[in-house]
């Protein structure tokens, strides 16, 4: 009998000590996370992403459909490894902060910088970088700190076509130069030269208005707030007014994406500015997932009863100011999802 309680006794103990240990490690990761976005500067949207859940557990979930996707991928990474001596899987959080200026009527133009960190020899990182670059960089004094520019096109421009679809997506994302700089031993800042200048001279920070958006799924893989730029269904094409009318009540969406066990789960949330614009956003996307429950109802093909589940599982709610939407996907419906990928 003594034995027993004793046996007992000791499953409690670990039981809160194994709960106490993984409660400190969310803690200490979202701490660790809103040390990097304070590193920001003044951003109109902010992602966070726990690299190591998200290769060591989250990209191998979702890819289990298709392991050829996936051994590639690995391969990748293993290769990097041991070309540079660098385990892009000791990298612990990376967070990216975008801005968003408006060039017309249709149109913006982003701009971007990430600070990736963990257990990284960021001084040998950058000097890796330097050596692909074969010269091709100069350098840019900021206070303390040194800036390395590079052109990543020229690079690219050897292995892409010139000309086609590919040359227009290297153009759009990585623009003409990229600038790298170190922040500590585990750390480092990298994007447009701009923006990482901006990082540097820190003199703006992340508003509060993003970062405490940020907060509230800090523990997932990813998580992301953003200002919406006014005006967003100009950008769409959109033949209903009152759909337009919806999107453009939206001033901050913020989310998260998660993997649990064999269930995926994505949140949305959409801010307005009343609460009454709220609740016609809701009623938009009800009546939206009704005709998409009605078209795919009856399907028989097993791509459409999939694309039916999803509809069907959508849960949207609304609190206040803020509609939300919750999806929990199983991983069935993602391996046949990522399976598609390889046909």
């Amino acid at each position: 009998m003594k034995r027993k309680v004793f046996a007992a006794l000791s499953l409690c103990v670990l039981t809160f000590n194994l709960a106490g240990s993984a409660l400190a490690n969310k803690t200490r990761k979202k701490a660790n996370a809103a040390a990097i976005v304070a590193m920001l500067p003044a951003s109109d949207a902010v992602a966070v992403i726990d690299v190591k859940r998200f290769l060591g557990d989250a990209l191998p979930k979702l890819l289990s459909g298709n392991q050829k996707m996936l051994g590639e991928l690995t391969a990748k990474l293993d290769e990097a490894k041991a070309k540079t001596g660098i385990d892009l899987r000791q990298f612990e959080t990376v967070v990216a902060g975008l801005t968003a200026v408006k060039i017309n009527a249709k149109e913006y133009d982003f701009d971007f910088v990430l600070i990736a960190s963990g257990q990284i020899n960021a001084g040998a990182l950058l000097a890796t970088a330097k050596l692909g670059a074969n010269g091709k960089y100069r350098e840019e004094k900021v206070g303390e700190r040194t800036i390395y520019i590079f052109a990543p096109k020229e690079i690219a421009d050897k292995h892409l076509p010139a000309t086609g679809k590919s040359a227009q997506v290297i153009d759009k994302a990585i623009g003409k130069e990229m600038a790298v700089t170190v922040i500590d031993g585990g750390t480092l800042a990298f994007g447009s030269v701009a923006r990482v200048r901006e990082t540097v001279e820190a003199k703006t920070k992340i508003g509060v208005d993003i970062s405490s958006l940020l907060n509230k799924n800090a523990t997932s893989v990813m998580a992301f707030a953003a200002k919406v730029p006014d005006g967003m269904s100009s950008f769409m094409p959109l033949e209903n007014d009152e759909l337009g009318k919806n999107i453009d009540s939206i001033k901050y969406l913020y989310g998260s994406m998660d993997v649990v066990g064999t269930t995926t789960t994505l949140q949305a949330t959409a801010r307005t500015l009343q609460a009454d614009q709220a609740i016609g956003l809701k009623d938009t996307l009800d009546g939206l997932q009704m005709i998409g429950k009605a078209l795919l109802g009856n399907a028989k093909g097993a791509d459409k009863q999939v694309y039916a589940r999803l509809i069907e599982n959508v849960k949207f709610s609304v609190k206040g100011n803020e509609v939300s939407m919750d999806l929990a996907i199983a991983q069935t419906d993602i391996d046949f999802l990522v399976g598609l990928l390889s046909k």
